[in-house]
């Protein structure tokens, strides 16, 4: 993997789908920043608030660089590439993207109780000015399941497809686990680096949690379960990660 410069949002990317990158890092001289919503915020909403927020610190739209999405079931692969093509046009409103290249990495998942109305922004992600002299790299990488990225389709290359056994789960883990591994070297970041790591699944992790996860050092600030389903039916386990100091919550 690679990465391409952002330079509007004071960011690197790893370029990936039309929908989102693989991660982003922050240029030397930013950081980015989180921001999660108290409550989820329907997606036309969400965007305005993003934008008053961005705005409001005195940041460019250019500088939003990642989202964590919350949807009401998992899509169709079909209504997936729909609601990409709604997604990404306000993006290309803000400058980020031309519908080829989207520098802005992302999460969406399906809580399995307490499921929103309408795909909904659950947190977002800006780069700041960063001053504090030798600050470690802010980073985030987008979500993966069990498929690999940029495929014609997903349920022809989901990886042991429709396998939820704890042997199945550790393998859907492991590959997910590798890609994590692979984005993060791509942003020059590793497990060390961490300050939070999320999974999303609605299995039973226990089997496999300690040896593939926490003896590897994926757990060294703990790890967020979400009781969540991945966005496209047939996915089983998703996992993100990030690396910031910047975080706070918003009503």
């Amino acid at each position: 993997m690679t990465t391409a410069t952002f330079a509007p949002g004071g960011y690197r990317y790893i370029p990936g789908v039309f929908q989102y990158s693989g991660g982003v890092v922050a240029e030397p001289g930013f950081a980015i920043e989180r921001v999660r919503f108290h409550r989820p915020v329907p997606l036309a909403d969400g965007f305005e608030r993003i934008a008053g927020i961005i705005r409001g610190a005195g940041r460019p739209m250019t500088s939003f660089c990642a989202c964590e999405l919350r949807s009401p079931e998992p899509f169709s692969e079909a209504g997936f590439k729909a609601f990409n093509e709604i997604y990404v046009g306000t993006l290309g409103k803000w400058g980020l993207t031309n519908g080829q290249t989207n520098p802005v990495a992302r999460s969406n998942v399906c809580p399995e109780i307490g499921k929103p109305d309408t795909p909904s922004f659950y947190a977002f992600a800006y780069t700041v000015p960063e001053a504090r002299p030798g600050a470690s790299p802010s980073f985030v990488v987008a979500g993966s399941g069990e498929c690999p990225e940029g495929q014609s389709n997903y349920k022809d290359h989901i990886i042991a497809p429709g396998d939820t056994s704890a042997a199945g789960l550790t393998t859907k883990a492991k590959w997910v686990l590798g890609e994590m591994e692979r984005r993060l070297e791509a942003l020059g970041q590793g497990w060390s680096n961490t300050t939070a790591v999320q999974a999303y699944t609605v299995h039973d992790i226990h089997p496999f949690l300690a040896r593939e996860i926490v003896q590897r050092g994926a757990a060294r600030a703990g790890l967020t379960l979400h009781y969540c389903r991945p966005p496209v039916v047939g996915l089983d386990y998703e996992m993100d990660c990030r690396g910031n100091a910047h975080e706070r919550v918003v009503e």
